[in-house]
This record gives structure tokens, sequence and C-alpha cells, in this order.
């Protein structure tokens, strides 16, 4: 139908271009689309990661949960999610961007072509009309110059003065003229003929099929941005099954959170063992006190009627006061206490970084291994995690008896892999000496008897906590607390260098280390002895509040007796009357020692 637009050649070449700028439209649209796809999987993707439980920490021991887990499944399928938007982004980019842009090129050269086939018939239509003005022009202008030579020689014949020879010459000069009219005339006759059948043929036949083919490129072009369309929301079509199926997984997840079985874990992670604190027994306050002031008696008179709990029985000695932690000030004037080659230092007022940094090298100076101070400080338990509740405990050494096991296969699978390499050598020497390797095997031997002997030891304590066989004996409970209390002299020694009236640390190496001895019937004999007698008088020079266990609060120039004076952990034990004594800072005191007193 295109033919009938024989006259709107401009036109047509305009619409055809037009339609190339919508097909390309369409390609830079589904580009960006591509694109945004690409966008949004690649943030999900971050989403998904970024919320994922980092490895070896302490997120990973939070997904033992169900709902946890169930958070863990749908970020594992929202990756699963990313991924069908980067398939739609991929096929899309091969299946609609890259055909159309390759079709748009074959497009360009086929329009190209066409229309310069066109061109090209209207122009030989162009020169054919310009050859029919010309032969028409020249048959024309012959015939004027015939009329004008036969004028001239019936003009001459007329003439009777004219001779006969100019008479001749005009009548031959009028014959030619004739004669190129004639020509003129058959020549521009022909001329006629075949414009008009070029003519013919340009509007009937060539022109018709120039169009035709331009019609059927459009019509091509039309369908190929249909097929486009088409393909797009097919694309999409496609992932949507397994869109569904990642959200199906999700809502499986969901409905697989089990608040009952959160809650069981929950109390198997926490649960300490500890039977609950019986009745508080009736103190008669009437009657003179007749007993030691231990730790174990101040701490339960003085906690507001909350009993500590003990490991191992009773812990007897000096009370340490339970003190705040994580409290930095500058500390009133404090005695330092002096290394035990060196004379006693002044009082004076004591910074707590120049304090850390004098720990850090007394902690240099005593651990010539050079392990980190700052790991020996924060990990100064006791190896055999007593320092714990029952079933904390045997949860920490079920642990780490599983990864000495796991230890020990790993060397067990190295040694086995020696072996069978040591037999392949002997078997083969060429590719290897024997006794290479045995410097090895030996090294493993001994790896995985130290292990081995590591697992009984702890298998023994995961024995004991479980009940069995019989608690450790008062041997072996001793031989445990010196080998943790050497392990600890460096924290230790730094401890007594930073503690601090207001509170500022807490010697827990110490608890530790005492709760870890046993309750012995020889313990219990000292349970009514009477007070300690008074060893002097003291001084307060500062006011004390002690809000601690085991401190006594005193006030600016109240005068008390002393019954314990400081063993150089910076703390004077005194007392106000029979019913309250306890610890103050010796720097808040000024004491005066009776020497004729038993224990001055």
């Amino acid at each position: 139908f295109f033919y009938l637009l024989q006259d709107q050649f401009d036109n047509l070449e305009k619409h055809t271009q037009w339609g190339i700028d919508v097909l390309e439209k369409y390609i830079k649209f589904v580009k960006e689309r591509t694109e945004i796809e690409l966008s949004y999987a690649k943030q999900l993707r971050n989403l998904s990661k970024k919320y994922q439980p980092k490895k070896n920490s302490k997120e990973e021991e939070e997904y033992r949960y169900t709902s946890t887990r169930a958070f863990l499944a749908t970020l594992n399928e929202m990756n699963d999610y990313a991924g069908q938007h980067e398939v739609i982004s991929e096929n899309m980019t091969s299946l609609i961007t890259g055909e159309l842009t390759r079709y748009v090129q074959e497009l360009k050269q086929e329009r190209k072509s066409h229309f310069h086939d066109g061109r090209k018939a209207q122009q030989h239509l162009e020169t054919c009309w310009k050859q029919l003005e010309a032969s028409k022009r020249r048959f024309e202008r012959d015939c004027k110059e015939a009329d004008r030579a036969q004028q001239y020689f019936e003009k001459m014949d007329a003439d009777i003065n004219v001779t006969k020879a100019d008479v001749e010459k005009a009548r031959q000069q009028a014959q030619l003229r004739h004669q190129m009219a004639e020509d003129s005339k058959a020549e521009y006759s022909s001329t006629l003929q075949k414009f008009n059948s070029e003519q013919h043929d340009h509007y009937y036949t060539h022109i018709p099929n120039i169009f035709q083919k331009i019609q059927e490129m459009e019509e091509r072009r039309i369908v190929r941005i249909g097929e486009s369309m088409k393909t797009f929301a097919e694309v999409d079509r496609q992932v949507i099954p397994i869109i569904g199926k990642c959200l199906d997984e999700i809502t499986k997840a969901a409905e697989s959170i089990d608040h009952k079985n959160d809650s069981q874990l929950v109390i198997e992670a926490f649960k300490s063992g500890f039977e609950p604190p019986g009745d508080v027994e009736f103190e008669d306050f009437t009657q003179p006190m007749k007993r030691t002031i231990s730790e174990s008696s101040l701490s339960n008179s003085r906690g507001d009627g909350k009993s500590e709990p003990k490991f191992g029985g009773k812990s007897k000695g000096k009370l340490w006061p339970f003190i705040k932690k994580n409290k930095l000030q500058t500390i009133p004037p404090h005695p330092i206490p002096a290394l035990p080659d060196q004379e006693p230092l002044p009082n004076f007022p004591v910074d707590p970084l120049s304090v850390l940094e004098d720990c850090y090298k007394l902690f240099s100076k005593y651990n010539p291994e050079g392990s980190s101070f700052h790991s020996t400080v924060q990990g100064a338990g006791p190896e055999d995690f007593s320092n714990l509740p029952p079933e904390q405990r045997r949860k920490k050494l079920q642990q780490k008896v599983d990864e000495l096991n796991r230890d020990i296969q790993k060397e067990m699978d190295q040694r086995d892999a020696l072996t069978k390499m040591k037999d392949v050598y002997i078997k083969n020497p060429q590719m290897g000496d024997a006794a290479s390797v045995d410097h090895r095997l030996a090294e493993l031997g001994q790896n995985i008897e130290k292990l081995r002997l590591e697992v009984q030891k702890f298998e023994g304590w995961l024995a004991e906590v479980e009940g069995r066989f019989p608690a450790r004996t008062e041997q072996a409970r001793r031989q445990s607390g010196l080998y943790e209390a050497q392990n600890a002299s460096a924290v230790n020694s730094c401890a007594q260098d930073r503690e601090s009236p207001d509170g500022s640390y807490t010697e827990e190496q110490n608890q530790e280390t005492e709760m870890k001895i046993p309750a012995t019937d020889f313990d219990d004999e000292f349970d009514d002895e009477e007070p300690l007698p008074t060893i002097g008088t003291c001084k307060a020079l500062y006011t004390f509040e002690g809000q601690n266990e085991g401190t006594i609060s005193v006030a600016e120039g109240e005068t008390l007796y002393v019954i314990e004076e400081d063993k150089g952990d910076g703390w004077t034990r005194i007392r106000r009357n029979e019913d309250e004594e306890g610890y103050v800072p010796t720097s808040y005191v000024e004491v005066y020692l009776d020497k004729n007193a038993k224990g001055a």
C-alpha cells in the first residue's frame, strides 16, 4: 500500500526514521530496567550479607534458636531472590537489548539501501525529463530557424535585383533548415516516447517495488518490537515460580519457629545448677557476739540476707570486699606496696594511669615468657572453670573435652598420612627418604600424648561435676590452687598496686583461688571463737563511706580500734564496737599500734 504514497517519498523517509528512533528508545528503556534489576539484586545481597552471622563470633551461638535460624533462612532465601533478579537482568540483556541492538543496525542499513534505490530512480526519471525538455527546445528552435530561412528565400526569390546565385543559395539554406527541423522532430518524438516509458516504469514498477520493500521493513520492525515486549513479560514470568519458592521457604522457616524449644535452650544455656537458698536464720543480737568475724560471717550479716554461692565448701581467711568495677578516678594518698627488695615507698596521690603503667612494668619483669598483659588480666580464670556455677562449668568442661578430642583426631590424621607416606618411601626409595618423616612422627606422637593427658584431666573434672565419682582430695585441690596461683602471680601483684578505697578494683583472682579450698572439720572449729583482740588504735584522716561488703564507714576525726594491720594490700581491719568491724583504706587512717599487744 505504500506505493500509494509515491508522491510522499520525503514524508515516508521521515516516518521510517521515527520508527527506528522508537525502537532505540525501547532498547534504552530495557537497558535501564536491567540496570535497576542488577542494582536491586546487589542491594539485596549486601543486605543479606550485612545481617549474616560473623564467623567465630558470639552471633553464631545465637543462631541455635529457632527464631534466629528462621531469620538466617530468610537471609539465604533473599540471596536466591536477588539471584532471580540477576537472571531477569541477564535474560533481558541477551534476549532483548542485544538482539534489538543488532536488529537496529541491520534495519538502518536496509532502510538506507531502499531509500538510495528510490532516490536513484527519481534521479533517472529527472534525467529523462531533462533530455526530453532539451530535445523539445531543440525541435522548437529548429522549426523557427526553418521558418525564417523559408521566409528569406521567398523574399530573395521575389526581388528582381537579386542575382540568381543568391536566390539559389537562399533556397538551399531553407531546405537545410527544414531538414534540421525534421530531424529535431524525430529526435523529440523518440525522446518523448522513451520518457513516457521510463515514467511509466518509474511510477508503476520501480517505485512500487521500492515502497513495497520499505513497507515490509517497517512491518518487520513493528512485529519485532511487539515480540520484544512479549519477551519482556515472559522473562519476568519465568522467574515467578522460583521467587514463589523463595517466599514459600521464608514462610516455612517462619512456621518452624518453636517458642517452647527456644525457651528450653535459654534454660539450658543459663541454668547454674544451684539450689534455691534456704531460710535466713535469726540472729540474736541481745547476746554478746561470740564468733570470729570471717569472710563468710561478714558476708551473711552485711549482705541483706543474701548468701554468696560457694564452690567446694567454706572459704576462710581475710575478707576481700566486693568493690565496684569500671570506675577510674584519682585515688587519695595511698601507700604503694614495696617489692621484697625495696624500702617502703612514701604516701603520695596516685594517678590510675600511672598505676597501670607500673603494673605493666611489674608484669613484664615477672613474666619473661612475654605473654599478653591484657590477655593475662582478662583471662586469669582457673583452668578447671571452678569459678563458674556447676551447670555452666559442666558445659565449659564438655566443650573443652570436645575441642581436645578434635585436636587429637587432627593429629592422628596427620600421623596416619605421614605413616602412609613413609611406607611409600620405604617401598620406593627414589620418591623420598623415609627417615625424613621420623622426626615429625615423633612430634605428632608427643602432641597426641599431651592432648590425651589433657583430655583425661578435663574428663576427671567433668566426672567430678557430674557426680560420677567423689570429689578430689584436699591435696589435689591444693595443688590445683597452687598451679593457678603461679599462673596469676603477675596479675595478683599488679592487683595489689591497683586497689583503691573507692572500690575501683576487686581482686577476683584471690577470691577464685580461695574459693577452691574445700571445707574441712578444722575450719568449723573457729566458728565460735572470741573476736580478734585489738592491737592498737587509729584516727580517721578522711571520711570513708563503706558501701561494699566487708567495709565499714568512718567519719573524719573518729577514733577506732585496730584489730588487723595492713598486710600490704592497702586495707586495715578496724572495730568500732563489739558488733561493728570491717576494713578501711590504710591511707584514710593514721594507725597507732600498741607494741605490747598480742599480734602487734
